[in-house]
Order: structure tokens, then C-alpha cells, then sequence
């Protein structure tokens, strides 16, 4: 497993809090961490993206999505067993889970839905009017006329 010393960056820099504890779950992360249930993240369009997670056999009852302080999480429930049921096999797994999911500044779910099997989480970046690029315009200065010297 490699670690990395983030030290120098640290003492160097300032107000990047939320980017350092995004990245140090990244860095720490390894081959034992939970991947039930499996997702894609899709770039849809320059400020929208979509979360799709295989969650067969849940239903939207079973599911919980919040958002809260820039983490997106995405809850489970575990169903209850039938006790008639009897499997030969069993592949599908239908365990409690949560997945949290780190969001950029400026970042909200604009909408979630439950198709085939896939939950879809759509999100689009919404920057406010007063952070956007403004173009400004120059304006042309009209000449000086010299001044007329009373004779």
C-alpha cells in the first residue's frame, strides 16, 4: 500500500479545507473497500452529470437519497426475508447499503428516478449570476477638443 506525505502541501496552503478532505478518503482508499452496489458516474453535458447504481430488487420505498453540507448519500434498506423462501442459489443481493458521494461546490440533484433495476441520480452545477463571467464593454472616449484662448 503506498501513502503519500501531503505535509508540504499543507503548510503552504490556505482555505483549500475542503478539497484536503476530499482527497485524504481517496488516498486512504483500498482493494477492501465496499463496492455493493456497483454504479456508474456519467458527464452528460458541461454542467450536467448522472449517478446510475444497480440496485435490483429495491424498490423507491427502499430507497433514501439526501444531500447535506456538499455529500450526496444514497441509502438502502435491507428487505425482509420471506420465511417461505427456500434458494437453491442466491446471487442477487439485496443487503442495506449507503454510498456517499462527495459534491463540488455549487453542484445539486436536480432530479432521481428508478428505472430498470438502475437508480438515476441527474446533477447539474449551478453557479450563481455573481460568480459567472462577465464581459464588459469599453466604451470609446470622445476627443478633447483644445481649449479656444481668449485673444
Amino acid at each position: 500500500m503506498r501513502t503519500y506525505d501531503l505535509t508540504p502541501l499543507l503548510r503552504s496552503s490556505i482555505g483549500f479545507d475542503r478539497v484536503w478532505q476530499a482527497l485524504e478518503p481517496a488516498l486512504q482508499a483500498n482493494e477492501a473497500a465496499p463496492s455493493y452496489p456497483p454504479y456508474n458516474i456519467e458527464k452528460l453535458g458541461e454542467d450536467k452529470y448522472r449517478i446510475a447504481m444497480a440496485v435490483a430488487g429495491f424498490g423507491e420505498d427502499d430507497l433514501e437519497i439526501v444531500t447535506h453540507e456538499g455529500v450526496l448519500v444514497v441509502k438502502g434498506r435491507a428487505q425482509a426475508e420471506p420465511e417461505s423462501a427456500t434458494y437453491l442459489y442466491r446471487g442477487i443481493a439485496g443487503r442495506a447499503f449507503e454510498r456517499r458521494f462527495q459534491l463540488a461546490d455549487y453542484l445539486r440533484v436536480s432530479d432521481a428516478r428508478l428505472v430498470n433495476g438502475l437508480l438515476q441520480v441527474d446533477l447539474v452545477r449551478e453557479v450563481p449570476e455573481a460568480l459567472k463571467p462577465r464581459r464588459i464593454t469599453i466604451e470609446t472616449a470622445k476627443p478633447v477638443e483644445p481649449a479656444l484662448k481668449a485673444a
